[in-house]
């Protein structure tokens, strides 16, 4: 029996990948669990393991493709699995076509408006096929739910649409000579397919996401006492604290005040839709050899200092070792970056795709501030910045989230114990 292999989806919110790597060659055979082809995401990389023996005839799409999930990649067959020749492909029946998948860095075309200023329900893959073939969308009946149109209505359109006849040409004019424009000096190397995914993604969730922005300075001093002298406390066996533990602890108590905060905006119901989370989870920041990651951490709201702080280390690891999986990224509505260790007062960071705020911490600062007195004294600032989805929140409502993490900074008691 011929079967058709599909790109998996590795994740709630996958909707494409990159073919990393194949691991099998046409006319291979392989066994149930033997690893077939690697997928990354933006995130992780993931193994594909084969569930049942069989021998692989084709594969549809080369290594370094983007394609979108379900979409054919290879045929194999269960006849001979595991030992002996391949299938002749002659034999084999004839492999459906393939539905267009687009490069991995091709750019993100913007939904396309009417002359009328409506907008033009079309999937991202749709306006990627009508720029490749020449078909305005306009004229373009969608099959789609609520008319949206699909790569299927575009490829239609493509071929029943006549043959444009050349205009007149007006008779040549000397053109004036422009002067030579050189390229820009420097060496141009091809991102990886993370990289280019990555860059991808970020510059649809900038563009598409109306960000706003709110910075203010939490007074730290007793904080930084607190975590020095937990530390202190070598013979307990407790986990080290750091200024992300403590910053992690106080977004997840404010976040356990404030639910309404833990909430996203869902672009897959037409029309959208706002989508409850109520779970508690705060995704972290962490810089590995791959690049810049950020999985979740559950129940973040809930945990006592101490356990956070040894799960949170536990994740790091698994992260700079390569071994996070899908499940690590799944949920969480605000994310922390903490890039205080590389001398920085304020961090003003891009929402991650599928959240809807991100609170970047910058370094820990001395300054003079006036008491109520006027006389100046020395205080320790940590810079903070909340970036925040206006289609979610107001400013009033993320001011107060804000707020409540200074205060929970600022009387740094409250974070040892649950919210």
């Amino acid at each position: 029996m011929v079967r058709e292999l599909v790109m998996p989806k590795l994740g709630l919110t996958m909707t494409e990948g990159v073919l990393a790597e194949w691991r099998v060659t046409p006319g291979q055979p392989f066994r149930s669990g033997d690893v077939l082809l690697v997928v990354e995401t933006d995130k992780i990389a993931s193994e594909v393991e084969a569930d049942s023996d069989g021998v692989l005839i084709e594969t549809t799409i080369p290594a370094g493709e983007t394609v979108a999930v379900g979409t054919p990649i290879a045929r194999w067959s269960t006849d001979g699995a595991g030992a002996g020749p391949a299938p002749e492909p002659a034999e084999a029946p004839a492999a459906k076509p393939t539905p267009f998948a687009a490069p991995a860095n091709t750019r993100p075309l913007p939904a396309p408006i009417r002359a009328d200023g409506e907008r033009i329900l079309s999937t991202p893959l749709a306006r990627r096929r009508a720029e490749g073939l020449g078909v305005e969308l306009a004229t373009v009946a969608g099959s789609g739910p609520r008319g949206r149109i699909k790569v299927a209505d575009v490829e239609a359109a493509a071929q029943t649409r006549p043959t444009p006849q050349p205009a007149p040409q007006p008779a040549p004019q000397p053109a004036p000579q422009a002067p030579k424009v050189e390229a820009p000096a420097g060496e141009r190397s091809k991102p990886t397919t993370l990289q280019a995914t990555v860059a991808r993604r970020l510059t649809a969730a900038k563009r598409d996401v109306p960000h706003f922005y709110l910075a203010a300075e939490a007074e730290v001093t007793e904080l930084a006492a607190l975590r020095d002298r937990l530390n202190a406390d070598t013979e307990s066996g407790l986990p080290r604290i750091s200024m992300t533990h403590l910053v992690l602890a106080a977004v997840g108590r404010a976040l356990a005040a404030m639910p309404e905060m833990d909430r996203v905006w869902d672009d897959e119901t037409p029309g959208g839709a706002i989508l409850s989370l109520g779970r508690g989870d705060v995704g972290m920041a962490v810089d590995t050899p791959r690049g810049l990651v950020a999985p979740v951490l559950r129940g973040a709201a809930n945990l006592p200092l101490d356990r956070l702080a040894a799960e949170a280390a536990a994740l790091t690891r698994r992260a700079r070792d390569g071994r996070l999986t899908e499940e690590d990224f799944q949920g969480g509505a605000v994310t922390v970056s903490n890039a205080g260790m590389h001398n920085v007062t304020y961090m003003t960071s891009i929402i991650n795709p599928g959240q809807s705020s991100i609170l970047g911490v910058g370094s820990v600062r001395s300054v003079f501030r006036p008491d109520e007195a006027g006389a100046p004294v020395l205080r320790r600032e940590l810079g903070l910045v909340l970036s925040a989805d206006h289609r979610l929140f107001d400013g009033v409502t993320a001011l107060a989230f804000l707020n409540r993490i200074i205060a929970g900074l600022e009387r740094p008691l409250r974070l040892l114990r649950a919210a």
